[in-house]
């Protein structure tokens, strides 16, 4: 009898069969990485020599963590050869879980590799993807049980847990990363998608569906703001398209596109789960291309003044984009009576010859918008030490400003600052409070300012004398350093957090000195922090020392943004005042001229202009 039931085990293990169920697990990672598995069988759903390989499907399963569907990898052209869309194969392969780039941030997935004893076991079958938003809908607020923190995925520190080590059990109702891995290498359908940002180099582009979706703004995009709990929101209910797999080309995205439905496979690359599409969708919708004007225009009289805000992204002299941004200027903003101006290139642009003053660019900016019905502008900036300051080489992009003297003069009689003097806040010989340089720079030699711009600081007065102060920075940018909000660490590496919160410490202190010797002095900070505040870690320095003017003046959160990037529309320029502004009355626009153009290439910028309307007395 022993030897029976040995005989039987060992027939059993001859015809056992490894279910893609049991391959995907339950895991991010697969319980059988590293195994030659026999006899897996599912239904050819789409193939392409772009993903090398192709995908199979099995039938469903009761629990929603494991998911059924396999990314099979394979770059032999007679395996591709030997199968259709719609063969039921049985195969044997090894089951990796493989990063898709040299980069570590990324996530591993799960596929199986190195695919042998292919049979067809029936032709034409179909396999009814799987509906979004109908049969299973992505979680909205959180990405990942591992972000852990007050800010959520924007806590700090980042980086405090890996998902490929951590290997969490699933829980896709809860959190959008188990939900897409849960649906890895699965058909599933995107049904009524609105497109809420531009394509990429590649063609890609980022959706939301049919399905429920948290702070929609009124272009139809998400804006990354506070969620239900009050933690972060970033949108994780979205999802990248990538590539056609039958070679057609996705149409031209813009934020708020609809499109038709969107059938394809669920796979993990480059950062991010994809969808890639069967066959490119077509758009149904376009939004309005009129983008309305500030109406917050100046009216000179002696205590309100407008400034804008607007990061021109390299602008040199010879700058295609420098007549589109001085009419964004004129006609957009309708030439506020102070421009805080970032990323002015030396006149040379970027030719690293040694050049530093930005006269020329400046002269150039201000001409073009009086030509284009604007105001004649006068212009201010601290020249920078070559090479010192980032951005793009021979560049020696700086903050710098614009100024209408018709409305606002600087305070005579104190000297620009030179690259390494520092600003301090000092009383005039008539008793007034004021600088030791107009403008000058904010401790330029700390470290914090390492490879970064400099704000620059300015006394100014209004017609009837009234006295405030402007900081304009750039500060350090997130280019290196970070991960994707999908990636492998969380919370995500934040690029150059460190850098920003020292940068925040140094323009609060200077500030708090300003305060110290004149508590109802009016300051005005703005620029791009390159960073959102609701990574409050970086911001603390702020509180109960600024008031941003969104808050002031009640915008909404789902409309507060400047930036497009990736699945959001996010606020990375601010404008910050001390309590005597924001006592007085606040108005503040965000002017999408950029967000909202029609297409990647026609902006000016990546960055939205904003214009503040203030008073100072």
């Amino acid at each position: 009898m022993a030897a029976r039931w040995l005989l039987l085990l060992g027939q059993c293990a001859l015809v056992y069969s490894t279910t893609i169920a049991d391959i995907q697990g339950t895991a991010f990672r697969s319980p059988l990485e590293g195994q030659t598995v026999k006899g897996v069988t599912g239904v050819v759903t789409a193939k392409s020599a772009s993903v090398s390989g192709f995908f199979i499907q099995s039938a469903p399963v009761s629990d929603t963590r494991s998911s059924t569907g396999l990314f099979v990898f394979s770059e032999s052209s007679s395996v591709l050869a030997s199968v259709v869309v719609g063969d039921e194969i049985s195969l044997t392969g090894k089951v990796e879980d493989f990063r898709s780039s040299s980069d570590g941030t990324f996530l591993e997935a799960t596929e199986l590799e190195s695919p042998t004893s292919i049979t067809v076991l029936s032709k034409g079958n179909t396999v009814a993807p799987l509906v979004l938003g109908a049969a299973r809908s992505p979680p909205t607020g959180e990405f990942s049980a591992l972000d852990v923190g007050p800010d959520g995925f924007l806590s700090v520190p980042n980086n405090v847990s890996l998902v490929d080590v951590a290997n969490p059990t699933l829980q896709p109702a809860a959190f959008a990363l188990d939900f897409w891995a849960s649906l890895e290498g699965m058909l599933v359908t995107v049904p009524k998608p609105t497109s809420i940002g531009f394509e990429n180099d590649f063609g890609e582009f980022w959706v939301r569906g049919a399905w429920t979706a948290n702070n929609i703004n009124s272009r139809g995009g998400l804006t990354l703001a506070p969620g239900t709990d009050g933690k972060p929101d970033g949108g994780p209910e979205t999802v990248i398209i990538g590539q056609p797999l039958d070679g057609t080309t996705n149409p031209t995205m813009s934020v708020g596109k609809t499109l038709s439905d969107i059938t394809g496979v669920v796979l993990y690359q480059f950062g991010f789960f994809y969808v890639l599409p069967l066959t490119a969708p077509t758009v149904l919708s376009t939004p309005d291309p009129t983008i309305p004007a500030t109406t917050l225009t100046s009216v000179n009289d002696g205590c309100t003044i407008t400034i804008g805000d607007y990061n021109v992204d390299n602008m040199a002299p010879t700058s295609a984009t420098l007549p589109q941004a001085a009419g964004d200027i004129a006609t957009h903003l309708r030439s506020p009576d102070i421009m805080f101006m970032q990323e002015i290139q030396d006149n040379s642009g970027p030719t690293d010859d040694g050049t530093v003053d930005a006269s020329q660019t400046l002269s150039a900016l201000s001409s073009s918008i009086k030509s284009q019905g604007g105001v004649t502008y006068s212009f201010t900036e601290v020249l920078p030490i070559n090479d010192q300051d980032g951005g793009e080489p021979g560049g020696n992009i700086r903050p710098a400003y614009l100024f209408n003297s018709k409305t606002v003069s600087l305070v005579s009689g104190i000297p620009v600052g030179g690259p390494n003097d520092a600003v301090e806040a000092v009383t005039g010989s008539d008793g007034q409070l004021t600088l030791n340089f107009n403008p000058g720079r904010i401790d330029p030699t700390n470290s914090a300012w390492g490879s970064s711009r400099k704000p620059i600081v300015a006394a100014w007065e209004t017609t009837s004398g009234a006295r405030f102060f402007t900081i304009n920075l750039h500060n350090a940018a997130k280019v290196s350093g970070g991960s994707s909000l999908q990636g492998d660490p969380r919370p995500p590496l934040n690029g150059a957090v460190a850098q920003r919160t020292a940068q925040i410490k140094v323009i609060a202190a200077f500030v708090s000195g300003l305060l110290a010797k004149d508590p109802g002095a009016s300051v005005i900070v703005g620029g791009d922090f390159n960073e959102f505040t609701q990574t409050r870690t970086v911001f603390a320095p702020f509180e109960g020392l600024l008031t941003e003017v969104d808050v002031a003046a009640d915008v909404d959160p789902v409309e507060r943004y400047t930036y497009v990037f990736d699945n959001l529309q996010e606020q990375l320029d601010h404008v910050f005042v001390s309590s005597a502004v924001a006592g007085r009355t606040v108005e503040v626009e965000h002017v999408h001229v950029n967000s909202w153009a029609p297409d990647v290439n026609t902006r000016t910028s990546d960055h939205d202009p904003s214009v503040a309307r203030l008073r100072v007395c």
